[in-house]
C-alpha cells in the first residue's frame, strides 16, 4: 500500500466509507464510481489515485473494512467470553449488530460481486479465522473454569457456532427473519453449557 499523509489517509477513508454507504443503499453491482465520487465529493483523479485498480480495488477495501467491523462490533464481549453472562452479552451484541444492519450486508454484497478472487478469499478467510479463534478462546476459558466439559473439542464447537451464525445471517438477508440467528446462538451456547 502507498504511504499516505494524514490528509491522504482521511481522503482514502472518506472514499471507502462513502462506497460502503452507497453499497448499503444500492448494492455493490448498482453502485458506480460516479455514485461514490458524488457521495464523497471527490474527483475521478482522486479516486484513482487511492484506488488505481478502480472499482474492484475499492470494493476490496470496503470488504476489508466491513470484515473488521464485524469483529469490532462484537467487542469487548467477543474477547471476554469467560462467564455465561459474558456469552449472553456477546450473543446480544451479535443479534443487535445484525438487527441494525438488516437485510443488506455490505460485506456479503461486496464479496458476491468480487467473487472468488485471491483478495476476496483472503478477506473472508482472515475474518472467519479470527472470529473462530475468539470463540474457541472463550470455549477454552470456560473449560479451564470447569464450566464447559473438558471433552468438548473447542475448535469444532467454535466452528459450529460460527457456521450457525453465518447460516442465521444468510436467512436474515434472504427473509428479514432474525429468529434463525437468535436460535443458532441460543442453541450453540446451550450445547456448550451441557
Amino acid at each position: 500500500m502507498q504511504k499516505l499523509t494524514p490528509k491522504g489517509r482521511a481522503t482514502r477513508q472518506r472514499i471507502v466509507d462513502g462506497a460502503a454507504a452507497e453499497i448499503r443503499v444500492r448494492g455493490a453491482v448498482a453502485t458506480t464510481l460516479e455514485d461514490v465520487m458524488a457521495h464523497t465529493a471527490t474527483s475521478k483523479s482522486q479516486l484513482f489515485h487511492y484506488f488505481p485498480g478502480g472499482k474492484d480495488q475499492l470494493l476490496l477495501a470496503v470488504a476489508e473494512q466491513e470484515a473488521a467491523r464485524v469483529l469490532s462490533d462484537q467487542q469487548p464481549h467477543l474477547g471476554q467470553l469467560v462467564s455465561w453472562a459474558a456469552w449472553q452479552r456477546w450473543r446480544d451484541a451479535v443479534v443487535e449488530r445484525y438487527r441494525q444492519q438488516g437485510q443488506l450486508c455490505p460485506l456479503s454484497t461486496v464479496m458476491s460481486e468480487i467473487g472468488r478472487t485471491p483478495g476476496a478469499q483472503a478477506v473472508t478467510s482472515t475474518l472467519i479465522d479470527q472470529w473462530r479463534s475468539e470463540i474457541e478462546a472463550g470455549v477454552r476459558a470456560m473449560q479451564a473454569q470447569g464450566k464447559v466439559d473438558a471433552g468438548v473439542d473447542a475448535s469444532r464447537a467454535a466452528a459450529a457456532m460460527l457456521a450457525g451464525i453465518q447460516g442465521g445471517v444468510l436467512v436474515l438477508m434472504s427473509t428479514g427473519d432474525l429468529g434463525y440467528l437468535e436460535a443458532a446462538l441460543d442453541v450453540g451456547i446451550a450445547a456448550l453449557r451441557g
